[in-house]
């Protein structure tokens, strides 16, 4: 039986653990540092998914066949390069190769230099110049911090003073940290998240889901870490997903190939359907947060026979996905994405488990009780022969936890329903 390491600690590395553990070739799951839902499945360990030392020693003392990598943090601390230096096998990209989602300009670059669809931009560094350039444009307009920013770095201002006020925060007051400003387009259409395994040249296609940025209903609000998605997506035609395989996923697969750090792991499309056809939002070097939790439940085929085709550069077996339908709702402590507390006691009714499928985001445990330990804390999916079938059970579910400090919206999906 196998032994296998997930570096994370989130609701994506819960849906991982879970997927997993429906191997059978599957014996024993650690999860690093994990949290409290995850330690039901997996053995937690004490260590920070960018202690790429201490992770590289435990995976050797503990004859781990395979690690897997949930975080991009973790990625862009080269965790991969040292894994494999140390003759270990692990799924996911390189250093070199998660630049792709590490810059925003490497990843805005790469498209320009290959034709891959996206918005126009510019970069910048200096604050002036980009003052200049925005006033010249039209609002709204998309401003990206060109660093990892933990999926807050990306702000749509309306109006000029909202877009000094952006452009002061990440180019003076270093917010994010020092980095330059990539000024992009503004694109309309519904945005959908096509995910792939990729081992070079080779990209493999998972079934597309939705996910919802922005904090409140009707799409109102700052932008989150995303709060709830479904999968599958009825507004993407099968000639949107063509299009988005054979112009866009494969064609940087290519590019990474070109350009000296070909990609490995998981590569995540942020596309938009505009009425010119699918275009890049972003991308991404591994499975989106909450996107995993609505996809993977849906995979069929054993999940490490994925992983180590793409870990082992081997032939990939037939990936099958259910019927099923999933959606899922986040439930967040109050005031994420800014300033929230933290230590808030939670009640999962043992009958929800049975009617939908929770994913622990931010949740640590003491003496049996889970509590609120970070802005999203959990991750409710529910299945169904339709949307609104997951949709239904997955709000019942949602409604039933008792915590006094969480919000969730109700209008997951809310685009096809």
């Amino acid at each position: 039986m196998k032994k296998v390491l997930v570096i994370g600690g989130g609701g994506r590395e819960h849906a991982i653990v879970d997927a997993l553990s429906r191997s059978p070739q599957v014996g024993k799951i650690y999860c690093a540092p994990g949290n409290a839902g995850i330690a039901q499945q997996a053995e937690c360990v004490a260590l920070k998914d960018t202690d790429v030392e201490g992770l590289k020693a435990f995976a050797l003392e503990n004859g781990i066949d395979l690690a897997v990598v949930g975080p991009e943090v973790a990625l862009a601390a080269g965790v991969v390069d040292v894994f494999k230096a140390a003759g270990l096998r692990i799924f996911g990209p390189s250093k070199a190769a998660a630049t792709i989602e590490a810059s925003k300009d490497f990843a805005k670059q790469l498209m320009a230099k290959y034709n891959i669809p996206t918005a126009a931009f510019e970069t910048f560094e200096d604050y002036d110049a980009a003052l200049e350039y925005v006033k010249k444009g039209s609002f709204p307009v998309v401003l990206k911090y060109d660093g990892l920013a933990a999926g807050k770095g990306v702000v749509i201002p309306e109006t000029l003073e909202e877009a000094e006020e952006t452009l002061k925060d990440m180019l003076l007051d270093d917010k994010f940290g020092k980095g330059k400003v990539v000024v992009e387009e503004f694109l309309t259409g519904p945005e959908f998240s096509f995910m792939c395994f990729v081992d070079g040249l080779n990209v493999y296609p998972m079934t597309l889901s939705q996910d919802h940025k922005r904090a409140y209903e009707g799409d109102k609000g700052p932008n989150t870490g995303g709060m709830g998605a479904y999968s599958p997506v009825p507004l993407i035609t099968d000639e949107d997903l063509e299009f988005s395989l054979e112009k866009v996923m494969k064609p940087t697969a290519a590019a990474m190939v070109a350009e000296g750090c070909p990609f490995t792991g998981v590569l995540y499309g942020g596309l938009m359907k505009t009425p010119q056809g699918p275009k890049v939002i972003e991308f991404n070097c591994r499975f989106g947060d909450p996107e995993t939790e609505v996809v993977l439940p849906r995979l069929e085929s054993d999940i490490y026979d994925i992983f180590s085709a793409v870990a082992d550069n081997t032939p990939m077996p037939e990936i099958v996905w259910k019927k099923e339908v999933t959606m899922g709702f986040v439930m967040a402590s109050k005031g994420y994405p800014g300033d929230y507390e933290k230590g808030f006691p939670i009640v999962i009714p043992a009958e929800v488990e049975k009617t939908a499928r929770i994913y622990h985001m931010g949740t640590s445990v003491k003496d049996g009780q889970f509590y609120t330990s970070g802005g999203r804390v959990l991750m409710v999916v529910g299945f169904g022969a339709d949307l609104q079938e997951a949709h239904d059970k997955a709000l019942a579910a949602v409604e039933s936890i008792e915590c006094d400090n969480l919000f969730y919206r109700r209008d997951i999906g809310w685009r096809v329903l």
